[in-house]
């Protein structure tokens, strides 16, 4: 299993458009094949970072979720509301 984390920072004023094109990804990757399970956070005290948690059944499924249509285009359209760069980090679980 891997688990997948993404840091997401976009300027304050976007907050709101992010937040909803998120959810949007989160809710279609949910159903997406070896996605076990796919969380969405917003910071309570920063409501511009967003955090996510994923896990997938392997690699490849993690592989093949980048070159969906529907994660391209929800990266394309968050690039011009970051505030840095994305953060995408994959872990396998240890304890």
């Amino acid at each position: 299993m891997i688990h997948v984390m993404a840091s997401i920072v976009v300027k304050p004023e976007h907050a709101a458009a992010a937040k909803a094109l998120l959810v949007g990804l989160a809710a279609t990757s949910r159903n997406k094949a070896g996605c076990l399970a796919y969380e969405l956070f917003q910071r309570h005290d920063a409501p511009h970072v967003f955090q996510t948690v994923e896990q997938w059944r392997a690699q490849a499924d993690v592989d093949a979720q980048m070159k969906t249509p529907h994660v391209v285009a929800a990266i394309g359209a968050a690039v011009p509301m970051l505030a840095s760069p994305l953060a995408v980090h994959g872990f396998a679980k240890i304890g």
